[in-house]
């Protein structure tokens, strides 16, 4: 091998993949249960797929068997588990009901589950490209799993209330541009991918965990929407007062030269 070749290794690391390969499973039957009207175990496969795709990049992490190839494949299955399953349920379950409003309605309808699909793969291939120079501590833009997330648990709290989807279809449009825009926008989102930075986490960490195990084995529908919605919000917050306190610091420096300045031409 000629000095500074560099080497290639064959095969992939079996156990993060693995996890990978079961979010995008759960992700493809979600599609396969929505079509068929199966529409709450469509919504919890996307809610699994979510479980597995944190998993397997948590395991890749902790095992140091993180790879190139694990990254593609990751966002591969993404586009499927975060971006396809979840805007088909929306058209299956609400949208495809606006074709019965009007010829013009009916597009607009499936429209926005394009606009969601392509918003989750513009985002993705977005994040590929910017891996190793982003901000670990946040997300630019809503991930693609929190928005599929807060979509199907809006979609399985209404079926679970007994509501019809026609009944929501502007709700649901409206719901479903709003998180495909956020996942291509500049919003900043709390990621948690760089917490905790040690071993230990703090006592009143793992009670806040029991507590939505709790709630969700209560109701998970409105618990995960709540949280979805409560997250959603969260990100525009901080973004708002992030550009406040920026033009706030702005303005301060301004200041501060005019008054350097006023000083300097006094003792001149």
């Amino acid at each position: 091998m000629e000095p500074g070749e560099k080497t290639v290794h064959k095969g992939i690391f079996l156990l993060p993949n693995a996890l990978t390969t079961g979010a995008m499973f759960a992700g493809f039957y979600s599609i396969i249960a929505g079509i068929n009207g199966h529409y709450v175990a469509a919504a919890v496969a996307v809610v699994v797929a979510g479980f597995l795709d944190g998993l397997d990049g948590r395991v890749a992490r902790l095992t140091n068997t993180q790879s190139d190839f694990g990254v593609q494949y990751d966002s591969l299955s993404d586009l499927i588990s975060f971006g396809l399953a979840p805007a088909l349920l929306a058209f299956n379950w609400s949208l495809s009901s606006m074709r019965d409003i009007s010829p013009l309605a009916g597009k607009l309808g499936w429209l926005a589950a394009f606009l969601f699909v392509a918003c989750a793969a513009l985002r993705l291939a977005r994040f590929n490209t910017q891996v190793s120079t982003v901000d670990k501590s946040y997300f630019q833009g809503l991930a693609s799993p929190a928005a599929a997330g807060t979509l199907v648990a809006t979609i399985w709290f209404f079926n679970d209330q007994g509501i019809s989807g026609e009944s929501m279809r502007w709700l649901i449009w409206f719901e479903t541009v709003i998180l495909g825009l956020l996942m291509f926008s500049r919003v900043r989102y709390f990621s948690g991918k760089s917490w905790p930075s040690g071993d230990r986490i703090p006592a009143g960490f793992l009670f806040l965990v029991v507590l939505v195990f709790v709630l969700l084995a209560i109701d998970p529908p409105t618990v995960m929407m709540i949280i979805g919605v409560f997250y959603v919000s969260s990100g525009l917050v901080m973004t708002i007062l992030g550009r406040k306190a920026w033009k706030n610091r702005r303005l301060k420096r301004q200041a501060k030269g005019r008054q350097s300045a006023d000083k300097d031409e006094a003792e001149s």
